[in-house]
């Protein structure tokens, strides 16, 4: 495989890392709203160092989630309950950085967490293993 797509991915998936410890942080402050974009964008830029290994990247949010799920989701690489999670911490997202008065609770924003980490850990393992595959 190509050493600047494992490289790219590398870079994308220590992104995803930073954005759990800031969603992380904002949650134990309070921020729920922050927390929540955070916990979204840690799962966005781990599918997106999934893409990467592909050479696919995209402008917009729902081509990089449409080009997962069919690759990998549709394949059956990854399962089902993985694009579950994926859609509604997106549509979560969605509606606590644009819906005005929209409240977030804390346990919202924990579950957001969980389930970014949950995301995280199916795909990090599959990196790990297409980045060392001989």
């Amino acid at each position: 495989m190509e050493g600047g797509l494992i490289e790219l991915s590398k870079y994308r998936i220590q992104t995803s890392k930073e954005d759990l410890d800031s969603a992380e942080a904002l949650l134990q402050i309070g921020q729920y709203k922050a927390s929540i974009n955070r916990s979204y964008y840690a799962i966005f830029h781990s599918l997106r160092a999934v893409n990467a290994l592909d050479g696919f990247d995209s402008s917009k949010h729902s081509g990089i989630i449409a080009f997962f799920n069919k690759t990998y989701v549709k394949e059956n690489v990854f399962e089902r309950e993985i694009s579950k999670l994926i859609d509604t911490c997106y549509r979560l997202r969605e509606k606590a950085d644009y819906e005005d008065f929209f409240v977030v609770s804390k346990t919202q924003a924990e579950e957001q967490l969980k389930k970014a980490k949950r995301v995280r850990g199916v795909i990090i393992p599959y990196l790990e293993a297409r980045w060392f595959a001989k």
